[in-house]
């Protein structure tokens, strides 16, 4: 796709919560070549019979269109949304970030953490884990700013996302 205008999308699926539903969505990605930087899934419905799966993709508008299409081909596809063609919305991410260092670093470490609204969810004499939620970027920003500071490891959850307003993704 070199040369090609690319673009990130947010796609929003609402699917039976069955066995083996999400390995078809990933198999359709895979068997195909495209790319999924992030990934989540889970039940939405008060009964657990519907589970919401977001995942944010890139490629062309022409990929993209055809990802949307073969998603909705699939049969316990309820509903398949490009959040970010269906007008404003909310994209979260949750991060657990371990930082280890001592003396100025664990100072500095935390006055970042506290800059960029980062909870301190355990600390030891050597380290801490800070919490955060945010967009994709701001906690891209808070890694790079940890980096020279000790970081040691990361977990994030991958996107979550949101219509604004009363736009609602239902069946």
């Amino acid at each position: 796709m070199s040369g090609m205008n690319t673009r990130t999308a947010t796609i929003a699926v609402l699917v039976e919560n069955e066995a083996g539903v999400l390995a078809r969505v990933i198999g359709l990605f895979s068997g195909r070549g495209y790319n999924i930087e992030s990934l989540t899934v889970a039940p939405v419905d008060e009964h657990g019979r519907l589970s919401r799966i977001t995942i944010v993709t890139n490629g062309t508008d022409m990929v993209i269109e055809q990802i949307k299409a073969q998603l909705d081909r699939l049969v316990p596809v309820h509903k398949v949304s490009d959040l970010t063609l269906e007008g404003p919305h909310l994209t979260r991410e949750l991060a657990l970030v371990k930082v280890v260092g001592k003396g100025e670093h664990r100072v500095e470490a935390l006055r970042l953490a506290d800059a960029f609204r980062a909870r301190v969810v355990d600390a030891t004499t050597e380290s801490f884990v800070f919490e955060m939620t945010g967009n994709a970027e701001k906690i891209d920003a808070f890694l790079g700013l940890m980096r020279p500071l000790g970081l040691a490891e990361v977990s994030r959850t991958g996107a979550v996302a949101i219509m604004r307003g009363r736009a609602a993704l239902a069946v």
